[in-house]
């Protein structure tokens, strides 16, 4: 069976999508983005979203902290999608789908994500960051990312599926020489949030 993801027309995005890297959201950003969900969003197949830039899918991505460090992950050979293969990640996510509909399909699809890919037993609080662009490549161009940090403070993560994935909390250290072998929004990511990389990188 296809899977179907949820899109938003380029037009459609709140404030647009002529910037590069993590623009800031704030609430009342959020609540503009849901609104813009609820009146604009529809289904695709995800075969025909990945080749459509008209339209941008709605990627709830989460950035694990623990203090001064940030969790890592490294996608082995066995990902679905081939152009990720052996990228590290230090955001958790991924597209929704129509088992999130409902009031509120990106807070559903921000949880289910989060439980289907980590193992974290305990109740996170999503704190909103802000949108995440580029359109330099082809992954890019066809998504939108919707960033949140959440605060393990101590308490124990680890990834589920250990056949696609490795994870562990890294130093800022450890950051900076697993920078080049990030994927390219958590290099993003990680140099305007962090500070980690090739500098912060111009926002709109």
């Amino acid at each position: 069976m296809t899977e179907r993801v949820l899109v938003l027309p380029r037009a459609a995005v709140p404030g647009g999508t002529a910037f590069s890297g993590l623009r800031a959201a704030d609430g009342d950003a959020l609540a503009g983005l849901r609104r813009a969900v609820h009146a604009h969003g529809r289904y695709l197949d995800r075969p025909v979203a990945e080749e459509d830039p008209a339209h941008k899918q709605l990627i709830p991505y989460v950035v694990v902290r623990d203090g001064d460090t940030t969790f890592l992950m490294e996608r082995t050979a066995a990902g679905g999608d081939a152009r990720l293969h052996l990228k590290a990640s230090i955001g958790v996510g991924g597209h929704l789908n129509p088992v999130d509909e409902g009031e509120d399909p990106l807070e559903a699809g921000l949880r289910r994500e989060w439980q289907e890919e980590l193992d974290a037993p305990w109740e996170p609080s999503f704190a909103l960051v802000g949108l995440l662009n580029d359109d330099s490549n082809p992954v890019g161009a066809v998504h939108l990312g919707v960033v949140f940090t959440v605060e393990a403070q101590g308490r124990p993560v680890s990834v589920l599926e250990t056949e696609k994935l490795t994870g562990r909390f890294a130093t800022r250290d450890e950051l900076r020489v697993a920078f080049d072998g990030m994927e390219t929004w958590s290099q993003l990511v990680a140099s305007q949030l962090l500070g980690i990389g090739r500098g912060v990188i111009p926002g709109a």
